[in-house]
């Protein structure tokens, strides 16, 4: 096992980074059908070139354009753009408007419109936006107008999950992670644009998740709610490692919040932010930790039962950002502690040494679980930018 580097260094963070953009790159450009392809194996191994997720459109999208200015590498700016154009010509509905979920080459697949995706679709325009690709922030602006005109629901104050390619059926089903997304989004757009209404709506999509709903669920994030956004303590039970809606509460998703209400609080302090922040944290490592074999579970019933005792990686990249968050927020050493623990376990089980990059899941106690390291819609996207979002913290980027 390779020793351990400096984890609080700006030269590993950055060093940690390029290996990742390095392992997709040049081979993630699929110049038949545009986009990128999205599923590889361990050792970076095109094992699909016809799927194309709008996650993984747009979250390459993210981390090309994100290292291009932070990485100082103009050729990413073009790759990003590269696919700025496919989410454009081709996952974009010409008839109805939105984005489509998946396709198949430049062939519909999945047409459904999915709030989820949508958040990653303005992610990726705004940080379009930053690295300076011509025409985004009209991307920006427009996608505000349609989760405004399709998505948005003034009476809860809360993003609908999924409608028909249409816009005429929508789902009953109502998420938080959708609107977790929406809120790093809006973030990134404030950023992107300075424009106060994307920060508006961040503050209001935290507050009401984290905790006006979440009194209603042991003043933690629960995932699952009905159409009027009641609990729902009983979705997918049955199917606990659903990829996008499994069952229970996730730590990790917890985590995700600390790190983007931390975020919140640097353009808008409010007096409930930090305490909730800990709060959601807290809990999460409380619930998840691995006392046995080290890492975190992923997933636990109201009644505190583990359902998924795998290790994810996101899980991990997401804690690492949200320990030094509140280490630098609160000044306590105790984060840090958690920060190099957490980041020595990924080191030890989750980082690939031979290839690069992150396994995607573990079994509980470490052992590779699939040779395929990126499915669709991994792309890496949070490892960098989980190591963006520390170099924030520490100083290092913007």
């Amino acid at each position: 096992m390779k020793p351990f580097p400096n984890f609080h260094s700006k030269t590993f963070l950055l060093c940690h980074m390029r290996k990742i953009i390095d392992f997709y790159n040049p081979t993630c450009l699929n110049m038949e059908d545009g986009g990128y392809y999205n599923e590889y194996r361990d050792d970076g191994f095109v094992t699909d070139r016809k799927t194309q997720h709008l996650v993984s459109t747009t979250r390459f999208i993210f981390n090309y354009a994100t290292a291009a200015v932070l990485l100082q590498r103009p050729n990413c700016a073009e790759v990003a753009a590269h696919g700025v154009k496919y989410l454009d010509e081709v996952h974009r509905d010409p008839e109805h408007g939105g984005y489509f979920w998946l396709m198949h080459g430049r062939e519909m697949a999945d047409t459904t419109k999915h709030c989820y995706g949508h958040a990653f679709v303005l992610l990726a325009y705004a940080a379009a936006m930053k690295c300076g690709i011509p025409g985004m922030s009209d991307k920006v602006s427009e996608t505000w107008d349609l989760l405004e005109s399709r998505f948005w629901e003034p009476e809860h104050e809360l993003y609908k999950d999924e409608i028909s390619r249409d816009w005429q059926k929508v789902s009953r089903y109502r998420g938080q992670n959708a609107n977790m997304h929406m809120t790093e989004a809006m973030l990134a757009a404030y950023e992107a644009t300075g424009e106060v209404r994307y920060l508006d709506r961040a503050e209001t999509l935290a507050r009401r998740i984290c905790v006006e709903l979440a009194a209603s669920a042991q003043d933690v994030v629960w995932e699952h709610f009905g159409e009027d956004w009641s609990v729902d303590w009983d979705y997918n039970k049955d199917d606990p490692k659903h990829l996008f809606r499994p069952y229970g509460y996730l730590p990790g998703h917890m985590t995700e919040w600390t790190k983007l209400l931390l975020i919140l609080e640097r353009y808008r302090p409010r007096d409930w932010i930090l305490p909730q922040a800990i709060l959601l944290y807290e809990t999460a490592l409380a619930k998840s930790a691995d006392l046995e074999f080290g890492g975190m579970h992923y997933s636990y019933g109201p009644d505190g039962t583990l359902y998924d005792l795998d290790k994810y990686h996101w899980v991990h990249c997401e804690t690492i950002a949200a320990a030094a968050g509140l280490a630098q927020r609160t000044g306590k050493e105790r984060y840090w502690q958690d920060y190099d623990r957490l980041w020595r376990y990924s080191w030890r089980h989750l980082i690939d040494h031979q290839y690069g990059c992150w396994f995607r899941v573990l079994s509980p106690d470490g052992l590779k679980q699939s040779d395929i390291k990126s499915p669709p819609g991994k792309t890496d996207y949070h490892p960098f930018g989980a190591c963006y979002e520390i170099l924030r913290v520490l100083g290092e980027a913007r």
